[in-house]
């Protein structure tokens, strides 16, 4: 691929940052680096109270920061869509990273593919410590990536720091549901999916850390978030659909949080979960949640 010139699209980085002085200098100074050289570094200050600011303030011209009372994630990427210059939207978590080719390859991924309206790439993944953990490869599809993502909600590599999109599409499906407490961006990517192509490069790109403790510590409330996401989003299937396929999506979303409620202590509720899921998709993935209900009988790990 040629060098860009400065009318090539230009690209905004948008990073939500709360107090996150640990470790907002990985994914700046990541941004920074992309060899695509039409990029904003936008950066949303949500009300941190640590040494944020000051870090961000270091940077000078180098970036551009927008400072606003604590609002939460989804409340500041929307913030950064407002602020935001470019033409398309790349969006990154404070405490993940990109490799340097990252933007380049998207833009062009994204160029080589019009009916795609936002792209993704293969992940990294990492402990905090930095020690690698695993890979989050690109998708197979079903049928297409909407009704992928009701039957595997973290179907699209990168996620929230994954993923980047032309700003054409937010005209269309609005920002992020600040009304979630989690899985925003899968409703996203659930709404872009329902009007827009989508591109996964195979070629891990992005870094991002996961907390081991942070699943078991939100597992209520992001099983609650899940399952809200389905149901609104339920209407964007074809109605042919929305029955069997739909149910199947919920039957497997319980099943998932079944799994992490039984290795967090919670046998009860992992049971009720998989005895919903049985009732709900008892053809389609029956099989599946009987065999951890019986797993779980055993004491067996799942």
């Amino acid at each position: 691929m040629t060098a860009p010139d400065i009318h090539s699209p230009r690209v905004t980085a948008i990073i939500p940052a709360y107090n996150a002085a640990a470790f907002v200098r990985n994914a700046i100074d990541s941004a920074l680096a992309q060899t695509w050289p039409n990029i904003e570094v936008l950066v949303i200050d949500d009300g941190s109270t640590d040494d944020t600011a000051s870090i961000l303030q270091a940077y000078g011209d180098a970036i551009r920061v927008v400072s606003q009372p604590n609002g939460g994630l989804s409340n500041a990427r929307n913030r950064g869509i407002r602020e935001a210059t470019g033409t398309h939207f790349a969006f990154l978590d404070a405490d993940d990273r990109w490799l340097p080719g990252k933007i380049a390859r998207q833009v062009q991924a994204l160029a080589d593919n019009p009916q795609a309206g936002f792209c993704s790439t293969v992940t990294q993944v990492e402990a905090p410590d930095g020690t690698p953990t695993g890979e989050w490869g690109c998708p197979q599809i079903d049928t297409s990536l909407l009704h992928t993502l009701f039957l595997r909600n973290g179907a699209i590599p990168g996620s929230g720091s994954g993923v980047m999109a032309r700003r054409a599409l937010f005209d269309q499906v609005g920002g992020f549901d600040e009304t979630l407490r989690s899985l925003e961006d899968i409703d996203m990517w659930m709404r872009l999916a329902a009007i827009s192509g989508y591109v996964c490069i195979d070629e891990p790109l992005t870094v991002i850390v996961k907390h081991p403790d942070s699943m078991s510590r939100n597992l209520a409330v992001m099983r609650a978030a899940a399952l809200q996401v389905m149901r609104k989003n339920r209407h964007l299937l074809p109605p042919a659909d929305r029955g069997a396929h739909w149910q199947a999506g919920y039957a497997s979303v319980l099943a998932d949080f079944a799994k992490w409620e039984y290795r967090a202590g919670q046998r009860g509720q992992a049971v009720l979960h998989l005895v919903e899921g049985i009732a709900r998709a008892p053809v389609r993935r029956g099989r599946m949640l009987a065999g951890l209900l019986l797993a779980i009988a055993r004491g067996q790990q799942v």
